[in-house]
């Protein structure tokens, strides 16, 4: 079996990269393959504001991904740089909670532990 890290890039507001990396997450573990971590990085890092005010119809899909990576002791890394870099968390505004910040040097640290690499 694989084991994958996974990689958005994109905001998760503005398309459906939160959903497809969840349903490729579940398929995968469904499958017996392993995910050791998944990283937020470049616009993907608005998804980890604590402070969005999402209207009552639309789903939270970015407190669904932390409870799933949770649930499934997946490490739900953000980039700190970029996030800062956004405005997205700062001293005032933490970061979403079950979302963890890392630099890339953690990231390219990661990658000696897995098989595959999947961008989202």
């Amino acid at each position: 079996m694989a084991r994958f890290g996974l990689l958005l890039t994109c905001n998760g507001f503005a398309n459906q990269n939160l959903a497809s990396v969840m349903l490729f997450a579940r398929a995968a573990l469904n499958k017996g393959h392993e995910i050791d971590h998944l990283f937020l990085y470049q616009d993907a890092v608005y998804s980890v504001a604590a402070h969005t005010d999402l209207p009552a119809d639309e789903p939270d899909l970015a407190s669904e991904l932390a409870q799933f990576c949770q649930q499934h002791a997946i490490a739900l890394l953000f980039c700190i740089t970029a996030a800062e870099k956004r405005g997205v968390v700062s001293d005032i505004r933490p970061a979403r909670a079950g979302y963890i910040a890392a630099g890339l040097a953690e990231f390219a640290m990661r990658q000696v532990n897995i098989d595959k690499l999947v961008q989202f």
